[in-house]
Formats: C-alpha cells, structure tokens, sequence
C-alpha cells in the first residue's frame, strides 16, 4: 500500500517504519521541515503541510490506500486541542471525500475514559473525560465514528501515556530527584512503550474493522507508588517524598484512575505487545541508569527523557 501519516512525528515515524519494512511505500506529513533526515532514515518520504490548511493537503502528489493520523497538539492547552484534533479531522475528511481509502486509523487516547474508582475500563465502558482537552479528543472520536455509519473506513486507538525513547516524564523527574508520591500513590497508570504502540497501529491498518475502537495499552496497569517503589529498589535509591497538597497538577490527562484493559486489541486484532509490562519497556534505561550511576556519567545525559 501507498500510505499518508499525518503527523508524522515520535509515534508516527516509528509506525512508518514498520510500514517500511513490511514493503509498504510511507509518505510522512509534518508541519515544518525540521528532522526530515529522521524520516529519510527510516524510509518515509517527507511531506509538508497542515492539517489545518486544506490547501497544503491538495499539494500532496499522488494517491493513498490508507491514512494514519497520528497528529500531535504540541503540547497546547484546549484551545489549540480543538484546532488541531477536531477541525484538523473535518479538513482531512474533507480532503478524503475527494481522495478515498481503504482505511483510515486515528490515534486518540485512554484519557477519554474519565473514571476515578480503579475500576477496569474497556472499550464499551463509559467515555465521558472530566478534562476540557479530553472532551475535545471525545468529540473528535464521534466525527469518525460518524463517518464510519456512512461508510467511512475509520478504526480508533485509544493510546496509553507513550514511554520508549527518549520519552518517560516521571522514569526523569525519579532520576532527577524531582518525582513526588501523589496522595498515597495508589492511582493507576495506563503506559505503552511506543515501539507496541507502533505495532498496534500497523495491526489496526491490516486487521482493524471499520468503525471499531481498540484499546492500545500494554498488559499491567500500575500505580504511581508500585512504579517508583521498583525503580527505588532497581537503582537503590529512596522512594520520592509526598507532593504538596498544594502542588498544582500538569498532567492533561487529568487525575483519573482506573486499569484500561487491552483484550479486545489482542484477541480481534492477534496484537502483542513486546514489552508486555513497564518492567520490560524500561529495562534499558534502567541499566543505562545504573551503569551511569557507577561513574560513567551523568543518567540525565544519556539521551532519554
């Protein structure tokens, strides 16, 4: 197949790549011409434009069997969320229905699922996200669920936080003595290594169903104080002190908690993941860590965040 990632950036340069690989041409859609070597590296095509330009998509040259969407907000508050994931939606569909496909994957996020009760969450459970961006990430779900009761081929990935390289906030905020135990640790996190998110999105392409949801996650919820409690042990270092009560939370995903579950990815889909656990996912950092620690060098230093 002849394949458009739009966004092509952390997730999707790796996703690209498998697609590479497995002998499909890759065209990668970023907003600048930043990196492009990264893109040439893994043997993606770089392309310019815009999700929120319709005319940068016209200037794409030939014809696309398949489209993933891996757009990113950049960081930015709501604003900028409902720019990008909900309009940039409407632009592309738009552009769609003049350049049809066979299927269409768009990577939204298990921060849709607003629960608090450590309850297990799958993908019929209750979507109803307690943040402004989550709702805005919600709603450009149903634009494509919509789409796909008229037909369109669109299959939803509902990601976990992404950790691999050169990602992993609270595995640097532990290593630069930053990490704070919030309340008593317990609330669940939901990660995938990026590598299994990238898979996830190739299985989804070749097996995915038109208008399905799949729940991209790895095997083991794990609560904040089980993570840092392993990486003390591992790197014999004191667990993290509690977090003020005042101490303003960053996290766009909000404070939820619950264990998201990844079944119906492995059983519909035949998905695995490599790092079927955070363990596995970090055990590079955490010898690269270790061996820093015994005077090699800095662990800040060692490339990943």
């Amino acid at each position: 197949m002849r394949i458009l990632i739009v966004g092509c950036g952390y997730l999707g340069t790796a996703a690209g790549a498998l697609l590479v690989r497995s002998g499909h041409e890759v065209v990668g859609l970023r907003r600048t011409m930043d990196e492009h070597e990264e893109l040439l590296a893994a043997g993606i095509q770089p392309a310019w434009g815009d999700v929120t330009d319709p005319g940068s998509l016209d200037r794409l040259s030939g014809s696309f069997e398949a489209v993933v969407n891996t757009v990113s907000s950049s960081r930015g508050g709501a604003e900028v969320y409902r720019e990008v994931y909900p309009e940039g939606t409407r632009t592309l569909l738009a552009w769609l229905r003049q350049h049809p496909v066979h299927r269409y994957v768009y990577t939204s996020s298990t921060s849709v699922y607003g629960q608090t009760d450590g309850s297990t969450v799958d993908e019929e459970s209750s979507a109803e996200p307690g943040t402004e961006t989550g709702a805005v990430l919600r709603a450009t779900e149903e634009l494509l669920l919509d789409a796909a009761r008229g037909g369109f081929p669109s299959v939803i990935l509902r990601v976990a936080g992404i950790y691999g390289p050169g990602r992993g906030h609270l595995f640097r905020q532990f290593l630069e003595g930053e990490a704070r135990l919030s309340g008593d640790g317990h609330r669940c996190m939901n990660m995938i290594h990026r590598d299994d998110a990238a898979s996830a999105i190739v299985a989804a392409l070749e097996r995915g169903a038109g208008g399905r949801i799949y729940n991209c996650t790895d095997d083991e919820s794990v609560t904040q104080r089980e993570f840092l409690e392993w990486l003390s042990q591992k790197l014999t270092r004191p667990m993290p002190p509690m977090a003020s009560e005042e101490a303003p939370t960053r996290k766009k995903r909000g404070i939820t908690h619950k264990r998201v579950s990844n079944l119906r990815l492995r059983t519909e889909l035949g998905w695995r993941p490599d790092y079927p656990t955070f363990r596995e996912g970090y055990a590079i950092d955490v010898a690269r860590a270790m061996q820093l620690k015994s005077g090699l060098g800095d662990p800040v230093s060692s490339g990943r965040d």
